[in-house]
C-alpha cells in the first residue's frame, strides 16, 4: 500500500490552525474538503480513495477512513489537533484544582482529560514515537482513559442525542454480527465509554478493526435518515462511532492501555 512506514498518528483538523512542533510521528489531516494553502503542511482526506463529502455527518471518522484507505504503517493512531495522549501523570495541582472548582463531584478515578493552556509547557508531554512503541510491545491497544458515566451508556445517550440510533445498531448487528449482541447489550446497559474516537495499534488489529468499524457504520448510515439530523446532531457517524469502537473491545478483549489525554485549551480558539 501507499507510504509504507514504521509509525504514524494522523492529527485530525476540521479547519486549518496552529501545527505543533513535533517530529514526522505526527501528521496534521485536514478533514472536510476545507482549502488548504498551497503551501500547508496538511494532507487533505477528499484526495485518494475518501468519504470526504459525509464530513457534516462522519465528523473526524472521514479522516480516519482516508488514512486507512491511503496510508500503511507498523502501527497507526488517530488524535486530534487538541486531543493528545500522554504517559505522564496529571499534575498534582492540577487534581487539587478539580477538586476546589467541583467540590459536589468526587472523582476517585483519574480525569480521562488534562485541561491546559500551556503548549510551551506540556507539548513535551505529548506521546513520542518511543513510547508508542514501548506500550505496543506489551499491549495490543492504546485508548483514552475510558469516560465513566453516573448512568449507563444508554441512558447518557438519550440525554443527548437520538435513542432511535440505538436501534438501528441492533438490527445491523442482528443482521450482520448477532454473536456481538450480547456484548451490545453489556456495554449500553455499563457506564464505560471510549470517547473521541482516538487510538494507536498495530497493523493486523488496526486493519481488522477498520474494516468491521467502517462496516457497520455504512450499514448505519443506509438504514438512518440523515435528513432528520440537524445542527450538533449531523455528527451522528461520529457519535455512533464511539459506541461501536467500545462494543468492539467489549466484544473482541484486546489488551489495552489506557492513557489520559492533553487538552489543549488555547487550540480550540485558533
Amino acid at each position: 500500500m501507499k507510504n509504507a512506514g514504521d509509525a504514524r498518528i494522523y492529527v485530525m483538523y476540521y479547519k486549518e490552525g496552529r501545527v505543533l512542533s513535533l517530529d514526522s510521528f505526527y501528521r496534521p489531516v485536514l478533514c472536510g474538503q476545507s482549502p488548504a494553502a498551497p503551501d500547508s503542511a496538511f494532507v487533505r482526506d477528499d484526495t485518494g480513495e475518501n468519504i470526504s463529502a459525509k464530513n457534516e455527518f462522519y465528523s473526524e471518522l472521514t479522516g480516519i477512513y482516508w488514512v486507512w484507505k491511503n496510508t500503511r504503517q507498523d502501527i497507526t493512531g488517530i488524535c486530534h489537533y487538541r486531543r493528545y495522549f500522554t504517559v505522564f501523570p496529571e499534575p498534582w495541582y492540577y487534581r487539587l484544582k478539580y477538586f476546589i472548582t467541583h467540590p459536589l463531584k468526587r472523582q476517585f478515578k483519574k480525569n480521562p482529560l488534562i485541561y491546559t493552556n500551556h503548549l510551551k509547557k506540556y507539548t513535551s508531554w505529548i506521546l513520542s514515537s518511543e513510547q508508542a512503541k514501548e506500550l505496543l510491545s506489551e499491549y495490543d491497544m492504546v485508548l483514552p482513559r475510558a469516560r465513566i458515566f453516573r448512568y449507563s451508556v444508554q441512558e447518557h445517550y438519550r440525554k443527548y442525542h437520538c435513542i432511535g440510533d440505538f436501534a438501528i445498531i441492533e438490527d445491523v448487528l442482528s443482521d450482520k454480527y448477532p454473536e456481538m449482541k450480547a456484548a451490545w447489550q453489556q456495554v449500553i446497559q455499563g457506564n464505560t465509554l471510549y470517547a473521541n474516537n482516538m487510538f494507536l495499534a498495530k497493523d493486523e488489529l488496526y486493519q481488522e478493526f477498520m474494516a468491521w468499524w467502517f462496516d457497520v457504520l455504512f450499514e448505519f448510515e443506509e438504514r438512518c435518515k440523515l435528513e432528520n439530523y440537524e445542527g450538533y446532531q449531523k455528527r451522528i457517524l461520529g457519535f455512533v462511532a464511539e459506541r461501536l469502537l467500545t462494543l468492539w473491545v467489549a466484544y473482541k478483549k484486546p489488551k489495552v492501555k489506557e492513557l489520559q489525554l492533553l487538552y489543549f485549551k488555547s487550540m480550540k480558539k485558533d
